[in-house]
């Protein structure tokens, strides 16, 4: 099966269509069903491509460590947005993959009926 290529444009225009709540019904409802799943597979993602590894440990200690409340808030409150920048980045990877199988396994299944 070849795999189709986006352009910026068609990801653009598809961003700008999610902006939309009423088009997450449906993916809420299968995300919340596939949960413990994709939570395993992000995971390791995360896991195999050494995001959470001795450097982030480190990153965590240095955080919690900081002696100056303050600092410490903010030591932390970066390190919160970096995780969530790299869970989003893997979690669309691992959503587009789903998408892309659930779509193969979809079109196998038709290929399938009509012989």
């Amino acid at each position: 099966m070849t795999q189709r290529r986006y352009s910026a444009e068609e990801v653009d225009a598809a961003v700008e269509a999610l902006s939309d709540p009423e088009r997450f019904g449906h993916a809420q409802e299968i995300v919340t069903h596939a949960a413990p799943g994709l939570q395993r597979v992000l995971g390791a993602a995360l896991q195999q491509g050494g995001w959470f590894d001795q450097a982030h440990d480190a990153q965590l200690q240095a955080a919690a460590g900081t002696e100056d409340p303050s600092e410490r808030v903010v030591a932390v409150q970066a390190l919160v947005e970096e995780e969530t920048r790299l869970g989003m980045l893997v979690g669309v990877s691992v959503g587009f993959e789903l998408a892309r199988e659930l779509a193969a396994r979809r079109n196998d299944g038709a290929e399938g009926s009509e012989a």
